[in-house]
């Protein structure tokens, strides 16, 4: 018979291997042979907004943590808000734009940071962790309906050319092809901000739109001042121009 004290132990050892398996879970992305999707996540934000900086280091843990997964983070810069005292080096209208057709898209009265959208289709505060985790999580377990790759990646003369390879259903989608900035930091001078030090992940600095065809095709971007392919990686992905839902997605380095 084994002795009392040798079974209690055995429940405690077993006891804190399920606890550390749900905790795991808990605070992680978890991916297995079953997972076909992916998710490309869209975030919206500002220097001069001061409920940014959560949203900003909750993408940059997700980045962490999805370095191998099939998990693909945007972030926007809008410009609105730099009238109110800061301008963000990293902003622009056509990303302010790009929120404005999200808003159309998703039937929203308005805009605001920090806001994230996932694959096109579900948008909400960019901070709520928990949501922007179950979203992921249900996205790569969909089958998506188009395949996307990218091969013969080239610069030359300021500017980026691929050869971009599709199967599936991609109906009338257009090809964007975004140059994402992986890491930068920035000194807050003024506006809400002011006095704090902001890192930023996968910073959007340029980004097109291009007609796309099934089979095979080419595609090619600007490449943004200050570019260095060691910082920089290039994200395609295919999407809907009448509902921005994005039916595939990839990357590849430079």
């Amino acid at each position: 018979m084994i002795p009392i004290k040798y079974i209690a132990l055995g429940w405690l050892v077993i006891t804190a291997v399920v606890l550390s398996s749900f905790i795991n879970k808990k605070n992680s992305i978890k991916t297995n042979s079953a997972d076909k999707g992916f998710a490309v996540v869209e975030l919206f934000t500002s220097e001069g907004c001061s409920s940014c900086p959560p949203a900003d280091e909750l993408v940059a843990k997700i980045e962490k943590e999805s370095a191998d997964k099939p998990i693909y983070i945007l972030a926007f810069h809008v410009d609105y808000w730099n009238r109110l005292g800061w301008k963000d080096v990293f902003s622009s209208a056509d990303y302010s734009h790009r929120q404005n057709q999200y808003a159309n898209w998703l039937h929203l009265q308005s805009v605001y940071t920090p806001q994230v959208v996932v694959n096109g289709r579900t948008e909400f505060v960019g901070s709520e962790e928990g949501t922007l985790r179950s979203t992921i999580k249900t996205n790569l377990e969909k089958t998506p309906a188009a395949d996307l790759t990218l091969s013969n990646v080239k610069t030359d003369g300021g500017k980026v050319s691929v050869q971009y390879h599709t199967q599936g259903n991609i109906g009338n989608d257009v090809l964007l092809l975004a140059v994402v900035e992986k890491h930068a930091q920035s000194n807050v001078e003024r506006g809400e901000n002011s006095g704090r030090t902001l890192s930023h992940v996968q910073i959007v600095r340029a980004l097109t739109s291009t007609p796309v065809k099934a089979g095979e095709g080419n595609a090619s971007i600007a490449l943004p001042k200050g570019f260095d392919a060691k910082g920089y990686e290039l994200i395609a992905f295919l999407q809907n121009p009448a509902n921005g839902e994005i039916s595939g997605a990839t990357k590849a380095a430079f």
